[in-house]
């Protein structure tokens, strides 16, 4: 018996139904995020989401993918990137060894070898073209900034038709377009052409209370005081004039170091012989240490 795949939630019908369901899965969103991402649902639009890193980005998608029931597929961007990684390419040692078995089997016609060879068969879906093929899904096009204007301009295209052209098979198009999220963390502006297809949203740092509940939520053996001082302590840092500062992925990782080492709130001592778990760069580990947060923020929480 063939089994039957789950059927997909209904689609939200608002927006606090949709943070209602990304809530469900995780992941917090404020009023903004959720109201940018239903109208990206609703309106069949990308959504291009810029913020500083770890402000939840890259993780509104995966969320989103879940919440929906939907596959999720993701293009990394990096620069240099082109449309054979993006959209498709052709499996050459593959078609290479089906050319020597045809010729092993001493019938070879010219024209019908070099259309065989160019056959679905051969022909190696990257995610672009995988997400027009699946839609509906989730696209994430992360960290597009890091990607050049030829490869903009590309994905530009990709994005208005919803389709694309294949010389050898002919055009591939989605029945329904895929929920694309776009993500960047303002290495360099992305042009207008490509935002304007998009809606958008500028992600900040979680508010103090937000930042609590995601920390309890991820990590549920977190008391609430340590989650609190935790929080308290990186939005201090965060005040700092940093090389990176840090987000919510840095919280997290603070929150599992003080676990793993058994504590059940943050001292100065601690958070310094921690700080490396925050903070990824030298310059911004001697200044933290130089501005005495440490002492204000964790050194409270001994008192308190």
């Amino acid at each position: 018996m063939t089994p039957v795949e789950p059927a997909a939630p209904p689609e939200p019908a608002t927006p606090d139904d949709l943070a209602a369901a990304l809530d469900r899965v995780g992941y917090l969103p404020d009023d903004g995020v959720a109201t940018a991402a239903f109208l990206a649902l609703r309106m069949r639009r990308p959504l291009f989401c810029e913020g500083e890193p770890g402000t939840g980005k890259t993780s509104l998608a995966a969320a989103l993918a879940t919440a929906l029931g939907l596959p999720l597929l993701r293009l990394q961007c990096h620069e240099g990137i082109d449309a054979t990684q993006a959209l498709y390419d052709w499996d050459f040692p593959r078609q290479l060894l089906h050319l020597r078995a045809l010729e092993a089997a001493g019938a070879v016609d010219a024209e019908a070898a070099e259309a065989s060879l160019h056959s679905r068969r051969f022909l190696l879906a990257r995610p672009l073209l995988q997400a027009l093929e699946r839609a509906p899904c989730v696209l994430l096009v992360d960290e597009v900034d890091r990607a050049d204007d030829e490869f903009e301009a590309f994905l530009l295209e990709v994005l208005s038709e919803n389709a694309v052209t294949i010389p050898e098979l002919g055009r591939i198009a989605a029945d329904t377009p895929p929920l694309v999220v776009l993500t960047s963390n303002r290495t360099r502006d992305v042009h207008d052409a490509l935002k304007r297809r998009c809606l958008y949203h500028w992600l900040e740092h979680p508010d103090l209370t937000r930042e609590v509940a995601i920390l309890r939520r991820a990590l549920p053996e977190v008391t609430e005081r340590l989650a609190t001082r935790v929080a308290t302590a990186v939005r201090a840092l965060r005040d700092l004039d940093l090389l990176k500062p840090p987000g919510v992925a840095e919280s997290l990782d603070w929150a599992r170091a003080l676990l793993a080492l058994g504590r059940a709130d943050l001292d100065t001592a601690t958070a310094a012989a921690t700080l490396g778990a925050v903070l990824k760069y030298r310059e911004d580990t001697r200044r933290a240490l130089a501005s005495g947060v440490l002492d204000r923020v964790a050194g409270s929480a001994v008192a308190g």
